[in-house]
């Protein structure tokens, strides 16, 4: 699904040069590399604060705490994406509220969300998935009305960019109270391990945060809050320094590939290839598509496999379905479109080194599946 080794080859002069840089010196946790990263990455998304932490999971749970949310109080948040998002609010003995996602372009689904919103939902978190953002301006009236946090989950949607109904430009991540993302070797701006981040303009909730991800430390061995152990490490940081200046670029190639892709399914009537929304570029972390029922997608799923073509369900099981997050509340009405969309999408390989010949063979693959 994804070339990492290719990727790797095109930088291993610098990268080898950093590692070896950071085992000469032995400065493995927040050495100069972490610093320079962070920097980077508030320039490259125009945000006053980056704080990085250990990953992408982390950067959700740090960023509810840092706001303060208490055990009792809904966060909403949707029934189509994987299990990180709703896994803190759990873990944080706060009550999820899972709503339904738009067709189109798998996104929360404005109309679920004002349907959930009651006097104990505290904040919203809208999930860009796949790597466009959700409708972010509709997201943020309705947080304005009801005053409630929201939290972008931007691990899929890195290098993306909002546009706002009167022309104004903004980074993914960077439109709510906080954003969150991982760098999850796969993802477009990955490390080669586990490494996360949080953004926000807000100083007061920044600094919360950095004593949260630290042990609650502003000082050593004062321990002002209650904190958890969440660092990037030098040698992830100095992986993502370099590879920061390259992310337009990779998400550049992305896009070539799945135009590649979506010009040829286009004629084919039992595929329909992913749907690009008018407020906000897709930097396609996945390309998936929707499938006709009378395609048996898991034996497509087979068909390619067999063929050496990698391919993922990404997601076969709704949220609400799940063992670990089932609540009597949930009545499956309120999740058609999630419950369809389990059932007939399938993500073809989408990296920065695919080739013309290895999508044309993926492609064949398909069309001949699908006759």
């Amino acid at each position: 699904m994804v070339d990492l080794i290719g990727q790797y080859n095109h930088i291993k002069p610098q990268i080898n040069e950093a590692f070896q840089s950071i085992l000469d010196t032995a400065y493995y946790i927040g050495g100069p590399e972490v610093k320079g990263f962070q920097a980077d990455l508030e320039k490259y998304l125009d945000v006053k604060h980056v704080i990085p932490c250990a990953n992408g999971t982390d950067a959700l749970q740090i960023a509810m705490m840092g706001l303060g949310l208490k055990p009792g109080d809904e966060v909403i948040t949707v029934d189509f994406t994987f299990a990180a998002t709703v896994e803190v609010i759990a873990l944080l003995n706060l009550t999820p509220v899972l709503v339904d996602v738009e067709e189109t372009t798998f996104n929360m689904d404005i109309a679920a969300l004002k349907k959930a919103i009651t006097p104990k939902t505290k904040a919203i978190v809208p999930v860009h998935l796949f790597g466009q953002c959700a409708n972010m301006e509709a997201v943020m009236e309705i947080a304005k009305q009801h005053n409630l946090f929201v939290i972008e989950d931007n691990a899929q949607a890195i290098g993306a960019d909002y546009t706002f109904s009167n022309g104004k430009k903004q980074k993914s991540g960077t439109i709510g109270n906080v954003g969150t993302t991982s760098f999850f070797p796969s993802k477009n701006l990955g490390c080669y391990g586990d490494g996360g981040a949080i953004f926000t303009n807000d100083d007061d909730l920044a600094h919360r945060i950095r004593g949260i991800v630290n042990h609650g430390m502003y000082k050593r061995y004062y321990h002002d809050v209650v904190g958890v152990n969440s660092r990037l490490d030098s040698l992830q940081a100095a992986v993502l320094q370099i590879k920061l200046p390259l992310l337009d670029g990779y998400c550049a190639a992305r896009q070539k590939a799945a135009k590649f892709y979506s010009d040829a399914f286009a004629n084919c009537s039992k595929i329909e290839t992913p749907e690009i929304s008018d407020f906000s570029t897709h930097v396609f972390h996945q390309y998936t598509l929707k499938l006709d029922e009378s395609v048996d997608r898991d034996a497509l799923h087979k068909h390619l496999l067999d063929k050496g073509i990698p391919n993922a369900i990404y997601y076969p099981v709704a949220l609400h379905a799940q063992k670990a997050y089932a609540d009597e509340r949930y009545n499956e009405v309120d999740f058609k479109v999630t419950n369809h969309l389990c059932k007939i999408v399938l993500s073809l390989p989408m990296h920065t080194e695919l080739e013309e010949e290895q999508q044309q063979f993926i492609v064949d693959a398909i069309l001949e599946f699908c006759k």
